[in-house]
């Protein structure tokens, strides 16, 4: 029988704000196999929640997080905003997706990398982003688990993956047909599609081979799982 991750982006985002503990907890509560995350950096370099690069659009804050401390973050938006750390130990147990949605410098890795692996999360944790993000997290962490994020239907270089060794091709699921899906089971990948929020589409990818899918309506597609088995 096929097998498939159920990923939840950002959470529960469509019952609780994105990216904070509430919609995390509330996303495997309804199910979800794992939750994706958006990982940024704040000024002192602590790791924190966030998949814009201003505060505005969720927190009206209309400030960057790069240049506010991470006790600034949590005084503007109320401890709204968690920390990386506390959202591994929200999550216990669970796999989680870190989308590393800033970029990714040596700093900025080593940086993720430590939080990780204090929490005790290294089993659990595994990364998504371009190929450049990568390539400097692979520099850092040489058997870290990893979704390359690819916006193409052209094919990744072979010397891009063999430089990587990702586990995931991620596409955005309007990408996919079945070509594509074959060619990366045929290479020896997992096919990851990001961010179908219909059953129908959902259930296109999975009749396509789709290992995983992340998707803002997790109850939609848990609900799928629990009809078709």
């Amino acid at each position: 029988m096929q097998t498939w991750t159920a990923v939840a982006h950002r959470g529960d985002p469509y019952r609780f704000r994105e990216n904070t503990l509430a919609s995390l907890r509330s996303a495997l509560d309804r199910g979800a196999d794992a939750v994706e995350i958006d990982v940024r950096l704040t000024r002192d370099g602590v790791p924190v929640l966030l998949h814009d690069d201003i505060l505005k659009r969720l927190w009206e804050v209309d400030r960057p997080l790069a240049s506010l401390t991470a006790s600034q973050v949590t005084e503007l938006t109320a401890g709204g905003i968690p920390t990386l750390a506390e959202a591994l130990s929200a999550t216990e147990g669970m796999r989680v997706m870190a989308d590393l949605c800033g970029g990714v410098t040596p700093r900025t890795a080593a940086r993720i990398l430590d939080v990780v692996r204090e929490s005790g999360a290294e089993d659990r944790v595994y990364y998504s982003a371009g190929a450049q993000s990568l390539l400097t997290l692979r520099a850092a962490a040489p058997t870290a688990e990893l979704a390359l994020t690819w916006t193409s239907k052209a094919r990744p270089r072979p010397a891009l993956l063999t430089a990587l060794r990702p586990h995931y091709l991620n596409y955005r699921f309007s990408l996919i047909d079945r070509d594509l899906a074959n060619q990366v089971h045929k290479e020896g990948y997992l096919l990851s599609a990001w961010t179908p929020d219909t059953g129908r589409s959902m259930r296109k990818l999975l009749s396509l081979g789709a290992d995983s899918i992340t998707t803002n309506r997790i109850d939609t597609l848990t609900a799928l799982r629990a009809r078709t088995g």
